[in-house]
């Protein structure tokens, strides 16, 4: 238990996740900006959901509860993607600490032991659960999570601005309606909303869970009805770069507990920008951050490392630069029709203020190396020859993150990936690095729709292909999970391409999904027992960090 300024706590935050004041940690990030505006936090984190013990011990807040599963979907922590218990995976046993769909199982819990208290809910789980959608965990269709965590508002996407506005309005005795960024239960339908089709419709008839999907935009205002109620859907609020500005250069110690490892590899990381205008088919972040970049000003970025320079336990170096997608910084939208950034004119390809952030930021006295450990996106920089060096001569720790994804160009569209062959990449890499030791780390998947076992063994044959050309050996290869309101999901639920209306090849049966990654496996023990330049047991592994991380394109 945390508690942030003394007893008395105006608001109370319950995370599936450790708690860390770091700018990082979601649940960080709202304790900071709530305590910043004089809120009194408390944070319950990791509770122990099968008692009432934890969810006591701070008391009743005087304003809200804000409840997340963390920075993960509580089922994708839990299951492989061939769900089995990852605490039983013989390969990397691995357990969460938090129950399966924990935002439902923490709110019914604060229900039954504080009557009437409003809850707030958000984070991924929340965010992509908003409306009814495909639960692969149960393969079936799921209505909204609001219903089933009898929440009082839903915060989607970043909820800074979103959880501000709850908290003056709750202070002030207003009503919850109308927040940008959030969705509630009601019982009539507003004038200006799109209805989509309703929970009923989408959980019997696959054309219409198509048709729901394709109305999915954070910009809309959208309802579905479930039952006699209606889930309302408001606009995401505008972030901006001043707002940014203020959140990132709020006082985070970046102290970080010793059971929050993965969040210790990235203390000193710097984040730069939000939003993806990738808009992967598998990928979460245009449904949750947005599909437009909003970069932050590179003088709050270069105060926020010089800042750093003064921490006690700094050694000189930036764990990381970047965001999402490392290379997108800069390429904000310059407020054209809602459309695919990526085909838009006047998006600016030229790398040119993220080339002079990074010049800028390593001359930083105190600073010995900033690295850029967050993926890139290949296709972007390969219309930067200039960005590319940049990386490779000052910014690459040895491996540089690219995720071609698949090879086959059916795949490949249906994946709304570049089909711009990795290969090009690759050689102008291999150009710029020269005789340096450095590497690109590629992630692949498999199983994803529309993959055959013929497009999977392309993919094999291409992994197979790259060791044998003395690369290291590809290990960032998983199997496709089907995560919440993404247009993959609606392809594997449906057996249809919701853009088209085509069929799609589905591999549904953990035999042929078994069977794809066996291929890969195949090649890479041959090509392991074939060399000894690379020591250790290359293998496969299932990221299990939600779509839309920071592994580039």
């Amino acid at each position: 238990m945390i508690a942030l300024q003394g007893k008395g706590f105006d608001v109370i935050l319950v995370s599936g996740d450790p708690y860390a004041d770091h700018p990082l940690s979601p649940v960080g990030v709202i304790a900071r900006v709530l305590e910043a505006k004089g809120y009194k936090v408390g944070i319950i984190e990791k509770p122990d959901w099968t008692s009432d013990h934890d969810f006591l011990k701070l008391g009743r807040p005087r304003l809200f509860f804000g409840v997340t599963s963390g920075s993960i979907d509580s089922c994708l922590a839990n299951y492989t993607p061939l769900l089995r218990r990852r605490e039983k995976d013989e390969h990397a046993p691995y357990s969460s600490g938090k129950p399966d769909r924990a935002v439902v199982v923490y709110c019914n819990r604060i229900k039954k032991l504080f009557p009437g208290m409003p809850i707030v809910i958000g984070g991924i789980e929340a965010s992509l659960r908003r409306f009814a959608h495909y639960d692969y965990w149960e393969n079936r269709v799921r209505r909204s999570i609001l219903l089933d965590s009898r929440a009082d508002i839903l915060v989607y996407g970043p909820g800074e601005l979103q959880v501000l506005e709850i908290a003056g309005r709750l202070d002030s005795g207003q009503a919850l309606e109308g927040i940008h960024g959030t969705a509630i239960i009601s019982r009539e339908l507003p004038p200006g909303f799109e209805e989509i089709p309703s929970y009923e419709e989408v959980s019997s008839d696959p054309e219409k869970f198509i048709q729901a999907q394709r109305a999915l935009a954070n910009y809309r205002s959208l309802a579905q009805k479930h039952a006699n109620r209606y889930v309302l859907q408001y606009p995401m609020p505008e972030y901006t770069p001043e707002i940014l500005d203020w959140i990132y250069g709020l006082p985070f110690t970046r102290q970080i507990p010793a059971d929050y490892p993965e969040l210790e590899m990235g203390k000193f990381s710097v984040v730069t920008h939000r939003g993806c205008v990738g808009r992967c088919s598998f990928c979460s972040l245009s449904l949750h951050q947005g599909d437009r970049i909003v970069s932050r000003s590179e003088d709050s970025i270069l105060e926020e490392i010089r800042r750093l320079t003064r921490h006690p336990d700094f050694k000189g170096y930036i764990d990381d630069l970047g965001g999402p997608t490392a290379n997108m910084y800069g390429m904000d939208c310059q407020r054209c029709q809602r459309g695919f950034c990526l085909t838009c004119k006047r998006l600016d390809r030229s790398h040119r203020r993220l080339i002079n952030l990074l010049r800028r930021a390593r001359q930083i006295p105190g600073v010995k190396k900033v690295f850029v450990r967050s993926g890139i996106r290949y296709d972007l920089a390969l219309e930067s020859p200039e960005y590319v060096r940049e990386l490779t001569e000052h910014h690459v720790s040895g491996l540089l993150k690219i995720a071609p994804e698949h090879v086959s160009p059916a795949v490949l569209r249906l994946m709304n990936k570049s089909e711009v062959p990795v290969e090009k990449f690759r050689q102008l890499f291999l150009k710029l690095t020269g005789e340096r030791r450095q590497h690109l780390k590629y992630y692949f998947m498999v199983a994803h729709p529309g993959t055959t076992m013929k497009e999977a063994r392309e993919l094999a044959a291409y992994i197979k292909k790259l060791s044998a050309q003395g690369e290291k050996p590809v290990e960032g290869v998983q199997i496709f999970t089907p995560t919440p309101m993404t247009r993959s999901t609606c392809m594997y639920y449906t057996g249809k391409d919701p853009e088209t209306g085509q069929p799609v090849h589905v591999p549904r049966t953990f035999e042929e999904k078994k069977a794809q990654k066996r291929l890969i496996q195949e090649y890479l023990s041959q090509v392991a027992g074939d060399s000894e330049r690379f020591k250790g047991r290359p293998g496969v592994r299932a990221r299990r960090k939600q779509s839309g991380g920071r592994r580039g394109g």
